[in-house]
């Protein structure tokens, strides 16, 4: 009796078996003709009751991004992206762009146009294969990813997941590239998998080297006034309390840089030696300044140090050579994992600062009394702001801390001034990138309930980057998907960034006192409330300082219950 022949394991069968044996459980995606043998492979697997990632519907690439950035802050995982070709590519670009300046590793792929025209089943078929193909489709994403590829015919695919997996998450972590033909996802898959080692992706973070270390905890032991700066070392949570308790110990201050600003939580909001965001005041009158992962730690124009202060980078890259242009002295560079680094610190600063009892504690005095100011100065803005319609930024900030749990994750997008936020746990504050790419915000806050959810995500957005985040996609996924985000508008109807540069500009300039600045109002508003609505969510618009707290409640209220919610938050200029 003649036996049917067992049909042959499709590459798309080996490239999603290999996705889920490297760790990545979700991938979003946005399809196209390309994906056919993907699609194939997943009902396949569906059938057999074999486990692979989930593949998420995601109607925009921007959103995909930002749902991958949002989900590894949240938890500290990759996730995966797979877009359409060229034009899928093309519109990755930005939110790839703010993955590649935040270090978040993200693993894009795009299906690739055909090769061949006839041969085999994947061979063009439709016209969009000829308009589609490119001379170097990799090379739209080369400058912002570590590292691209393309599968060829008889590679094994599992060799350049485990690949591009390993690149990206090695220190500076930062996305790559892999695209994928539609004929070689298609064709029988030849290959041998190879042997896996079962350890995690990426190289071993490297450790700082003990002498540098120690010449710089022998500059803070000496100092009258050490400045410790961060823009992201709480993005190993760990961090957070060493970095607290480091300052403590051993009277060191602590403060975040000016914009782009911080992007984790590092220190908690009521250290008694914490100092906000862009302490200028601390900047120029430290005598010691460790930059640590922090690309712009002060603005040259705005504050600089003073010319005696010894300055300090450590980073796993501290020359961030993928920068063209970067000017901060440096008078001593660490190159190392932060963690490893603070760890180090201690034990040195442990071991060399026996018997400077006094000027610990004097540093602790200093340090205590301006951070005690700058509590003072937050809380008279706050009271000032209560009674400014329309609504204040500070007012939305606090009232943020009034319903918010200690575990909630803060998206915040252009919206309130973090200096204003009381955050104390790791992985509770997420930022934009130092790219600037804008639209991250949506997508952000969609990743991390996904990743986290069992925690409230509240994403605060201006109106602008409300508008660039494909508002009409991201509301989509948040029904589809089951994600329920509170997103605050700060609706000023105007690009508030391009009216303060241009005044920072031209403080006297013609258009400081222009009624209208060109290029800059956005108005008429949207009812940005009702596009929730129109996507089945709860939305609501408030412009009364004295409603707003009822109404992030109300918004919370609709979250718990599984309701994406949007509250429309009239703000002043």
């Amino acid at each position: 009796m003649n036996r049917q022949a067992k049909p042959a394991r499709s590459v798309a069968a080996s490239f999603l078996d290999a996705l889920l044996a490297r760790g990545i459980r979700h991938v979003f995606a946005n399809a196209g003709t390309d994906f056919a043998p993907v699609i194939e492979a997943l009902v396949q697997a569906a059938e057999q009751g074999r486990e692979v990632p989930r593949f998420h519907t995601v109607p925009h690439e921007n959103v995909a991004v930002a749902m991958a950035h949002g989900y590894y802050l949240a938890t500290g995982e990759p996730a995966a992206v797979m877009v359409h070709v060229t034009v899928g590519t093309a519109n990755a670009l930005c939110g790839i762009m703010n993955a590649a300046r935040d270090n978040v590793p993200v693993l894009l792929m795009a299906g690739h146009t055909p090769h061949t025209e006839t041969g085999h089943a994947g061979s063009r078929s439709v016209g969009i294969h000829w308009g589609q193909d490119s001379f170097d489709q990799g090379g739209m994403v080369r400058e912002y990813v570590k590292w691209d590829y393309e599968l060829r015919a008889g590679q094994p695919v599992q060799t350049l997941i485990d690949r591009a997996l390993d690149i990206a998450m090695t220190e500076p972590r930062g996305p790559v590239y892999l695209a994928l033909p539609r004929e070689v996802l298609g064709d029988a898959d030849s290959t041998t998998p190879p042997v896996r080692s079962g350890r995690s992706p990426g190289a071993v973070p490297a450790e700082p080297a003990a002498s540098a270390i120690r010449t710089a905890a022998e500059a803070i032991a000496a100092a009258e006034f050490p400045l410790i700066l961060t823009a992201t070392a709480g993005r190993d949570p760990g961090n957070v309390a060493l970095l607290s308790r480091l300052a403590e110990e051993f009277g060191i201050a602590v403060g975040y840089p000016g914009e782009p600003g911080p992007r984790e939580v590092s220190i908690a909001a009521d250290h008694p030696l914490y100092l906000g965001v862009n302490p200028r005041a601390a900047i120029e009158q430290a005598d010691v300044i460790l930059a640590l992962d922090c690309e712009v730690p002060w603005w040259p124009r705005c504050a600089r140090p003073r010319a005696d202060a010894k300055l300090i980078h450590i980073a796993p890259d501290p020359m961030f050579s993928r920068y063209p242009l970067r000017g901060f002295e440096m008078d001593l560079a660490i190159a190392g994992s932060t963690s490893a680094a603070l760890r180090r610190l201690q034990e040195a600063l442990h071991a060399i600062s026996g018997g400077k009892t006094r000027e610990i504690e004097s540093r602790r005095t200093r340090i205590g009394e301006m951070a005690a100011e700058r509590r003072r100065r937050n809380a008279d803005t706050i009271r000032d702001a209560a009674k400014i319609a329309p609504i204040h930024p500070a007012w939305v900030a606090a009232c943020i801390n009034r319903v918010r749990t200690p575990e909630t994750i803060v998206v915040n997008e252009l919206g309130v001034p973090m200096d204003l936020l009381d955050l104390r746990l790791p992985r509770t504050y997420i930022s934009s990138s130092p790219a600037g790419g804008l639209g991250f915000g949506l997508g952000a806050a969609l990743g991390a309930k996904l990743g986290a959810p069992d925690r409230p995500v509240i994403a605060v957005i201006g109106d602008g980057s409300y508008m660039f985040g494909n508002p009409v996609s991201a509301h989509f996924v948040a029904r589809s998907e089951g994600l329920a985000p509170l997103v605050v508008v700060m609706n000023n109807g105007r690009w508030h960034a391009v009216d303060r540069s241009t005044v920072g500009m031209y403080p006297d300039g013609r258009a400081a006192a222009a009624d209208l600045m060109p290029m800059v109002a956005l108005s008429p508003s949207p009812e940005f409330d009702r596009i929730i609505e129109a996507c089945g969510g709860y939305g609501q618009r408030v412009d009364a300082p004295d409603q707003l707290e009822a109404a992030l409640r109300r918004g919370l209220e609709a979250t718990a219950k599984g309701t994406p919610a949007l509250i429309n938050v009239i703000t002043g200029h």
